[in-house]
C-alpha cells in the first residue's frame, strides 16, 4: 500500500460551476445564499479552501488512494443531495462515508462488533469499506433510506487532512457521471463534473485506482459485496468464513437484497461510451479472442481499440488498432491501477469499439474482473464468439 509520500503538493481547481444551476429543487453545487465566497483568498492553504467550501454545503472533489470522490459534510442532508443532483446517481445508490481517525467510526455507526476494530486496525487508512448499523448521526439520504452505512478511513494524506480540516465525516462516491468511468486524476474529475462542483482538491493520480472493497458486517458471515483493493484473501486471514460471490454466479436475487447497503452493484457500471466487449478468457486464450475480434471488427471497417497488457500489444498495434497499454501481464497492481484512465484516454480516440480479455478472479485480478464485466454491461463474451459472432454493433 502506498504512503503517498511522492505526491504533490495539493492544488485547487476551481470548476466552472453556475451555482445558480438548479435540478429540481436541488442546486448543482451548493448553496445560492452562501454567506461568504471560501474561494476569496487565493493564497490561502488549498486544504482550508477546500474545507471552507465544504462546510458551506458545496461539493468538492478529493483523491483518495481508491478513485477521486466527491465529497459533502456527512451529516448534512442538503449538501448529500446535491451529490446525487450532480452525478445524476439513483438515491437507491448509497454512499460511503470517510473518516480521519479510528474513532470517528463510533460518530457514524452504532453497535460495532469487536471484528470491525480488529479489521480496521489490520487495514485502515487503506481501501476497505465496513457496512455497519448507520448512527443516527448520518441521515438516511446516505445510505439509500436504510438502516446499515459504509465506512472507510481512506490511506491518501489529502483525504485525511481534509476531512479534519472541516471537522466532519464525509459522504462520497467517485467524482464522475453515474455509471461513467471512475476518475483517477482531477482531469478526468472536471471531464464529468466541470459546471457542476465547486472544485476539485489535486491530489495527483490514485495509487490504487479502482473502489474500495465493501465488507458487510451486518451479515453472518460477512460477505465481500465489492472485490476492491483488499483482496478476499487478505479479509479471510482475519475471517476464514468470509463469503464472496462466485465470480460467474448469476447475481439478480443478490443484487436487489444489496443494492441499499453497498455501491458498485448494478450489471452495467463503470462504463465506458464507447461500447465494450470483454472476452471471458485469460492469458494466450484471452490474447488470441482479442486479436481474431480485431480483425473482424477491422474487416467491417470499424475503429478499433483495445485495453491489453503490454506483451499484447505490438500484434494489435501492426493491424491497426489503438492500443493503450495496461503493464505487464503479470502485475496486477499495476494492471489494475492503469485501468480506468486506459478506459477514459480509449473513449477519447472516438473508436466504434472497444475490446478487452479477462484476468484470472484471484487476488486483486477479482477487483480488475469485477470492473471490466461491468463496463461491458454485466457481461463477459465467450471467446469462441470473437471469429462466430454476428458483426460487431455500432452504436447510431
Amino acid at each position: 500500500m502506498s504512503d503517498h509520500t511522492t505526491d504533490p503538493i495539493p492544488r485547487l481547481l476551481i470548476s466552472s460551476t453556475d451555482a445558480s444551476v438548479e435540478l429540481g429543487a436541488t442546486s448543482l453545487a451548493g448553496p445560492a445564499d452562501a454567506e461568504a465566497d471560501p474561494l476569496a483568498d487565493p493564497l490561502a492553504d488549498p486544504i482550508a479552501r477546500a474545507a471552507a467550501l465544504l462546510r458551506a454545503g458545496w461539493l468538492v472533489a478529493f483523491p483518495t488512494e481508491t478513485v477521486y470522490g466527491l465529497g459533502a459534510v456527512a451529516t448534512d442532508p442538503a449538501a448529500v443531495a446535491r451529490i446525487f443532483a450532480a452525478k445524476q446517481r439513483p438515491l437507491s445508490d448509497p454512499l460511503i462515508v470517510h473518516i480521519a481517525d479510528l474513532d470517528a467510526m463510533r460518530l457514524v455507526a452504532r453497535d460495532i462488533p469487536p471484528v470491525a476494530w480488529e479489521l480496521a486496525e489490520r487495514f485502515w487508512p487503506g481501501p476497505l469499506t465496513l457496512v455497519l448499523p448507520r448512527s443516527s448521526r448520518i441521515p438516511p439520504i446516505v445510505a439509500a433510506g436504510g438502516d446499515t452505512v459504509g465506512v472507510r478511513l481512506p490511506a491518501h494524506p489529502v483525504a485525511r487532512a481534509l476531512i479534519r480540516a472541516v471537522g466532519a465525516p464525509l459522504a462520497a462516491p467517485s467524482a464522475n457521471r453515474f455509471m461513467h468511468t471512475s476518475p483517477t486524476t482531477a482531469a478526468h474529475v472536471l471531464a464529468d463534473l466541470d459546471g457542476r462542483i465547486a472544485a476539485v482538491l489535486d491530489g495527483g493520480p490514485c495509487a490504487v485506482g479502482v473502489e474500495s472493497s465493501v465488507l458487510d458486517l451486518t451479515h453472518q458471515p460477512a460477505r465481500l459485496l465489492r472485490p476492491g483493493g483488499v483482496t478476499l484473501e487478505q479479509l479471510r486471514e482475519l475471517l476464514p468464513d468470509a463469503q464472496g460471490a462466485a465470480p460467474r454466479q448469476a447475481e439478480p436475487s443478490a443484487v436487489r437484497e444489496m443494492v441499499a447497503r453497498a455501491p458498485g452493484q448494478m450489471p452495467r457500471h463503470y462504463a465506458p461510451s464507447t461500447r465494450l466487449v470483454v472476452y471471458d478468457a485469460t492469458g494466450a486464450a484471452g490474447r488470441a479472442a482479442v486479436l481474431a475480434g480485431a480483425r473482424r471488427a477491422l474487416g467491417a471497417g470499424l475503429r478499433v481499440g483495445a485495453l491489453v497488457p503490454d506483451d499484447e500489444a505490438a500484434a494489435l498495434t501492426a493491424l491497426g488498432v489503438v492500443v493503450e497499454r495496461l503493464g505487464p501481464s503479470d502485475a496486477l497492481a499495476e494492471l489494475t491501477r492503469r485501468l480506468y484512465a486506459a478506459l477514459r484516454a480509449l473513449d477519447a480516440h472516438g473508436c466504434d469499439l472497444l475490446l478487452a480479455h479477462s484476468f484470472t478472479p484471484e487476488g486483486l485480478g477479482l477487483a480488475l474482473w469485477d470492473r471490466l464485466r461491468r463496463a461491458a454491461g454485466g457481461d463477459l463474451t465467450p471467446p469462441e464468439d470473437a471469429e462466430s459472432e454476428a458483426e460487431p454493433e455500432v452504436a447510431p
